[in-house]
C-alpha cells in the first residue's frame, strides 16, 4: 500500500512533534552517516530541539570541524567584506568625478552668462564668444526656421480656401489704404528748403 504524501507545515499536536522530532533527527543523523562512509566525506549535523536541548553528529572530530568551519567562515566573509569596501570606494570615486563634471558646467554655465570672468584668460575669453556666437547662430536659424515654417502654413491656409475667399482676400489687401510715405518725405524736404531760402531782395 502506497502512502500518501505528507504535507509539510506545522505539526499542532506536541506529543505528535516531539516523536516525529525523535524520529526525524535520528533519520538525519543516519543519512549523515552514510554520506559519509559512502562519499568518504567530513559531515557534521547540528540540531536543536524546541526547547533548546543540543544534539550533533561528526564523522570525524567535531572540534576540528568546527575548527575548520570557522577559518572558511572567517576567509568567506574577510573575502565579501573586501569586495563590499571596494565596491563602495569605487562609488566615492565615482561621486567625486561627478561632482567636479557638476561644478565644471556650472562654471561653463556662469561664463556664458557673463559671470566669474575674471580668472579667464584671453585664450579662454576668446573661446566663450565663439561659442556665444555659435549660440545666436543657432538661435536665429531657429527662429527663421519658425518663421518659413509659419508662412509656409499661412500659404497653404489661404491655397485650401475656395476661390471666391481668395479673391474676396486680395481684393481686401489691394483696396487697404496704403501711406505715400515718399511723397510726404520729399514734400516735406521741399517745404524745408523753401522756408531756408531767402528773397531776392533781402540778398
Amino acid at each position: 500500500m502506497v502512502k500518501g504524501k505528507i504535507e509539510i507545515k506545522r505539526i499542532e499536536n506536541l506529543t505528535s512533534r516531539q516523536v516525529t522530532f525523535s524520529k526525524r533527527r535520528k533519520g538525519l543523523f543516519k543519512k549523515a552517516h552514510e554520506l559519509s562512509v559512502l562519499c568518504d566525506a567530513q559531515v557534521a549535523a547540528i540540531v536543536f530541539s524546541q526547547k533548546g536541548r543540543l544534539y550533533d553528529f561528526a564523522s570525524s572530530d567535531m572540534q576540528k570541524m568546527m575548527e575548520r568551519c570557522e577559518i572558511h567562515r572567517n576567509e568567506y566573509f574577510g573575502a565579501e567584506n573586501l569586495r563590499k569596501q571596494q565596491y563602495v570606494q569605487e562609488l566615492k570615486n565615482e561621486m567625486v568625478i561627478m561632482a567636479d563634471k557638476i561644478e565644471l558646467r556650472r562654471l561653463h554655465s556662469r561664463r556664458l552668462m557673463g559671470q566669474d570672468l575674471d580668472s579667464c584668460s584671453v585664450e579662454e575669453l576668446n573661446e566663450i564668444i565663439s561659442k556665444i556666437e555659435k549660440s545666436l547662430t543657432n538661435v536665429r536659424s531657429r527662429k527663421a526656421k519658425l518663421n518659413e515654417d509659419k508662412i509656409e502654413k499661412l500659404k497653404e491656409e489661404f491655397e485650401a480656401q475656395p476661390l471666391w475667399m481668395q479673391s474676396r482676400s486680395l481684393k481686401s489687401e489691394k483696396s487697404a489704404p496704403s501711406c505715400d510715405c515718399g511723397n510726404m518725405n520729399i514734400s516735406d524736404v521741399e517745404t524745408e528748403l523753401s522756408i531756408g531760402l531767402r528773397p531776392e531782395s533781402q540778398m
